[in-house]
């Protein structure tokens, strides 16, 4: 397969290096070379225009592995827009490869004629010679699928049979200790949050922080030399190894602001090289950036040189690194123009025709921050969204809030609500019950109230309603009847998710209790807060989950096209895709779908080959009798895994079911006497 065309960045070949960049407005651009450590500016070379923007040179004799940056120049007016200033070294937006991370320091934010050259500050691009671009494979990720969503730093840095050499890095994924829990859970694909190199935010260092999660990228393709000291190859090497084990790795990108933030930002790239095209200014004020993200500026992606560089990173992985997918944080900055979000904005159009993206999975984080943000259930297909709707009614289902069956219910069959479309029959939601940001799922059942202090910002950061409850006592407790009864709660909101339709995701550790200790935004904690306590997890609770998974796997495999709505519809054989059963086996009619007081209900599903299962949900804190009509010749076998919470077993064949408990069944012939 022969890679996308490249028209920007550094490009080495037997003769020496080309460098082309693109700026509408700069004057004059230099390519600023470098000694091997990056600490001592050898050259630096005027670029050459060469129309409509670009600017190129071509370094004779010059070698994959040089150092370098870029610096531009022309005027310098923040209320217009124009931030030029040739003492600021400046990171290619193109880069492959960086030598250093990238550290927060006030200098970079120095205006023209302050703080001096800020190339000791940066780090320096490395012209890389990329490896053969792959062909191209299906994805191994299918829509309803187990995505597993994990920092790479926190999943590994705690694993105690991982070399201490590889904790923290992309390589420990494709460790076989990795790989085997990985499988075990019944993963379709891993989620990285993000691996691209970031920078700290300007508050963080003064609190003795630093930013754990990676969403403050300066430019989309370099890795993180702390994850990914071994750059793109590393990060392919790693791909092949969870390919090979059947598991496919979804990126997560920022592709809706970057570091420089605000005016009072860091100059870093893209606001030093082209400010007015790559950010979204107001339309009367170019020295006001929108501020859509909530991070100080915003990627005006309408704009031909942002979706060509996003277009080019997203190029970047799947043709080096054989990546199955993205998902993309705060999507609907994608989709913006100047008139607000459109499911037909020229990028999103691009990134689904694109063909060097034919096939990958697409997730959409479907909202902002800004005007109109909120667009679940917008995007195009085969855009796959965050449903947070399905988070939320969950919570509240099991936080014990009334009226909430329908919701459940509308929820479990796949949420035709939001995404039901005219000649759309699949649903396009990906369930989840807790994601990174917010509280973990143990802490759900732990935590009313979010506890951010150690975040340096008076506990006011992170959401104040999470639709959390803490049976009894707030945070730690010893009590034995709370600590049991939170144990039931978490079973009951992993069976809940892994029983849904549609894709669904499980974030790191949350199938074996990890807990935040209530912090619900603990992006500046790169410590035991974020990173996983392999040898303290609940190991019971962690085979609850690989239960789960398997079970959900198996049945998948008898569905088929298994992310079709729920709705009731007749199947061969005379059975119906789904039945709503009250605990006492009948239908729910009208009245009962209504009452408020109902916390219990039955789901019974068919499969095209005649197979049924059901899912017993006992939202009541008490126990309850469950009754299931099983057909001629046929009885229902509870499924490995969910026998704990059967308070007893009736004589005629109903099971006394546990309070805040779900039991999975499944209908088998009966076997002879």
């Amino acid at each position: 397969m022969s890679a996308a065309p490249q028209l920007f960045g550094a490009f080495p070949d037997t003769s020496g290096v080309r460098f082309t960049a693109q700026s509408q407005t700069a004057s004059r651009i230099w390519v600023s070379l470098f000694d091997h450590d990056g600490n001592h500016e050898a050259e630096r070379l005027a670029m050459q225009p060469a129309g409509d923007g670009v600017h190129t040179l071509f370094v004779e004799g010059l070698l994959a592995g040089a150092r370098y940056g870029l610096r531009a120049d022309g005027d310098y007016d923040p209320d217009r827009g124009l931030w030029f200033d040739p003492d600021r070294l400046l990171a290619d937006p193109y880069a492959v490869r960086i030598d250093r991370p990238y550290a927060y320091d006030a200098r970079l934010a120095a205006p023209r004629g302050a703080g001096g050259d800020t190339a000791p500050l940066m780090p320096k691009a490395i012209v890389t010679e990329l490896p053969p671009a792959l062909a191209a494979k299906p994805s191994l990720l299918t829509p309803g699928g187990l995505v597993y969503e994990a920092h790479v730093r926190a999943l590994t840095i705690r694993h105690p049979d991982i070399p201490e050499t590889l904790r923290g890095t992309v390589a420990a994924l494709a460790h076989p200790a990795i790989i085997e829990h990985l499988q075990k859970l019944g993963v379709s694909a891993v989620e990285l949050m993000p691996v691209v190199a970031w920078i700290d935010e300007r508050h963080l260092p003064p609190l003795g922080l630093r930013n754990a999660w990676g969403y403050n990228p300066v430019t989309f393709k370099p890795l993180d030399p702390r994850l990914a000291p071994g750059g793109i190859v590393e990060l392919r090497d790693t791909v092949a190894a969870l390919h090979h084990a059947g598991i496919a790795v979804v990126l997560d990108l920022v592709f809706n602001h970057t570091g420089e933030s605000d005016r009072l930002g860091p100059t870093l790239s893209l606001r030093g090289l082209d400010n007015e095209s790559f950010y979204r200014h107001m339309p009367d004020n170019p020295g006001v950036l929108v501020n859509d993200t909530g991070t100080g500026n915003t990627i005006a992606c309408d704009s031909r040189p942002a979706a060509m560089l996003i277009l080019d990173a997203l190029h970047h992985f799947v043709l080096y690194a054989g990546i199955d997918g993205f998902r993309f944080d705060l999507a609907t900055v994608l989709g913006r123009t100047g008139h607000g979000f459109d499911a037909k904005a020229p990028l999103l159009h691009a990134i689904i025709a694109d063909p060097v993206l034919a096939g990958r999975v697409l997730i959409a984080e479907p909202w902002d921050v800004g005007q109109g943000g909120y667009q679940l259930g917008n995007f195009p297909p085969p855009f796959l969204e965050w449903n947070d709707h399905f988070r939320d009614d969950v919570r509240r289902f099991w936080r014990g809030d009334g009226g909430m069956i329908g919701a459940l219910a509308t929820r479990l069959a796949g949420s035709s609500d939001v995404f039901l479309r005219e000649g759309q029959p699949t649903t396009r939601s990906v369930n989840f019950i807790a994601a990174h940001d917010g509280l973990t799922l143990a802490d759900l059942t732990s935590h009313e109230r979010k506890h951010n202090e150690a975040n340096g910002e008076n506990n006011r950061d992170g959401h104040d309603e999470n639709l959390s409850w803490n049976n009894g006592v707030e945070g730690d407790t010893s009590d034995a009847a709370i600590v049991e009864a939170r144990k039931r709660d978490r079973r009951a909101l992993l069976s809940t998710l892994f029983a849904s339709r549609g894709t669904i995701m499980l974030t790191a550790g949350d199938e074996f209790g990890h807990s935040q200790h209530g912090n619900n935004n603990a992006y500046a904690q790169d410590n035991e807060v974020t990173w996983l306590d392999w040898q303290g997890r609940d190991l019971d609770l962690q085979a609850h989950a690989e239960t789960l998974g398997a079970f959900r796997a198996r049945w998948r495999a008898r569905l088929g096209a298994d992310t079709r709505f729920l709705d009731g519809k007749l199947l061969t054989g005379g059975l119906r895709d789904v039945e709503w059963l009250s605990e006492a086996g009948y239908l729910l009619d009208a009245t009962a779908w209504e009452q408020p007081d109902r916390h219990r209900l039955t789901m019974v599903l068919a499969s095209p080959d005649g197979g049924r299962i059901a899912i017993l949900i006992n939202g009541d804190r008490r126990a309850g009798i469950f009754a299931v009509p099983a057909r001629q010749g046929l009885r229902w076998s509870v499924a490995a895994g969910t026998e704990r919470d059967i308070a007893r077993r009736l004589d005629d064949g109903g099971l006394l079911i546990a309070g805040r408990s779900v039991v999975y069944l499944s209908e088998e012939a009966e076997t002879p006497a």
